[in-house]
């Protein structure tokens, strides 16, 4: 069948998660036999970012991870829908797309398009900035996809959806894998953006002091760190190395000893139960990790695939132990990546996916009644 999915980016990683995941999902549906053509706004926001920091040759090469994927870049003004969705059986919309577009696809589903609509979320803003979410036309869309049993709950609790389902982030294995070991040159690695101050306390807690305690090599790559942070890493010896592509993380892994998993404050808060991409690349490249506060309240993990630490005094104690104890680190590692491969790849999530859009197509809900109706109407006059 025909997939077509449009999202910010499919090249471009540049402070977008949500590209890790995608790439991996229609590599699945390719290994399947599925056809899927991936829409993205040729002027999107991270696109431009990641060229003016000098990553043409990057998106480009990013481009190429996923063979046989078909890349469509369109300008709002002048997309051609209909014949953008001509023959799709299902498309997906992601939350990061212009309003207009979005309302569009329900209007043409509305109208009588025959393919299944889901809309995917994957942010915190249904908590955070719940005023914008509710002002999005969802009601052509078949069903919401939610990364988190909480989120869902939110679209149904608020009457956003008439149904939604749980569809969370996984790894793409293809590419986050165990790399053969190299040279270790750093101690401890973070890979994440600073973001708009969604954790500085946590990050200072959870990364910078308990680093600077122990005296570790520490590098850290990422995006918008504003200068006091860069100042704040640098004074704590902690090397900025700036933006990686995230097809390269599982050799930056390689070469580092343990990780951490840092997740923002609204995940914490406000959405809990809901970790971040990066645990689950980081768990798949076999990399020892140590979590800041976070409770996996649907059960996720196996509680001996990673450490939890709820303090800096506790970070730095379970850091300095699994830097000690390199047996009790390997054995953490391969109990986090047996997780990922029998529960959280993006062949797993595909999978959950096709069972949703058979789930959709077998119980007719009130958009198809709505369109049956004046189907019958328009017989009838």
């Amino acid at each position: 069948m025909k997939v077509v999915l449009f999202y910010h980016s499919f090249v471009s990683c540049w402070n977008h998660g949500n590209a890790h995941f995608l790439r991996g999902v229609a590599r699945e549906l390719l290994k399947l036999g599925h056809e899927v053509v991936v829409y993205e706004p040729e002027n999107g926001w991270s696109r431009a970012n990641a060229i003016a920091e000098g990553g043409a040759a990057i998106l480009a090469e990013a481009a190429r991870l996923v063979p046989g994927v078909k890349l469509r870049s369109y300008c709002d003004q002048t997309l051609d829908l209909a014949g953008a969705t001509d023959g799709a059986a299902v498309v997906i919309a992601h939350e990061w797309n212009c309003p207009a577009l979005i309302a569009s696809l329900g209007r043409q589903r509305l109208a009588g398009a025959p393919y299944t609509l889901l809309f995917h979320d994957t942010h915190h803003r249904a908590v955070s900035a719940p005023t914008e979410m509710q002002e999005l036309a969802l009601d052509g869309y078949d069903a919401v996809l939610a990364f988190g049993e909480v989120l869902r709950e939110v679209y149904l609790r608020r009457g956003w959806a008439r149904r939604a389902f749980t569809w969370h982030e996984a790894a793409d294995t293809a590419v986050f894998r165990p790399c053969p070991p190299q040279h270790s040159d750093t101690d401890l690695i973070w890979i994440g953006n600073w973001g708009d101050d969604e954790r500085t306390r946590e990050l200072e807690d959870f990364l910078i002091n308990p680093a600077a305690r122990l005296r570790l090599r520490t590098r850290v790559h990422g995006v918008r760190y504003p200068a006091g942070a860069r100042e704040m890493l640098a004074a704590s010896a902690i090397e900025h190395a700036g933006w990686l592509p995230n097809h390269r993380v599982p050799a930056a892994f390689s070469r580092a000893r343990i990780t951490v998993h840092i997740p923002r404050r609204p995940y914490v808060e406000a959405l809990p139960g809901i970790p971040t991409i990066r645990m689950f690349e980081a768990l798949a490249c076999g990399i020892p990790l140590a979590c800041a506060p976070w409770p996996d309240e649907e059960g996720l993990f196996p509680p001996d695939s990673y450490l939890t630490a709820d303090s800096e005094d506790a970070m730095t104690a379970a850091l300095a132990g699994l830097l000690d104890d390199r047996e009790v680190a390997a054995n953490l590692a391969a109990n986090g990546l047996r997780a990922i491969r029998e529960r959280h790849t993006c062949a797993h999530r595909v999978a959950e996916l096709l069972r949703i859009v058979d789930t959709l197509r077998a119980t007719p809900d009130r958009i198809q009644r709505f369109q049956l109706k004046h189907e019958h109407e328009a017989l009838v006059s």
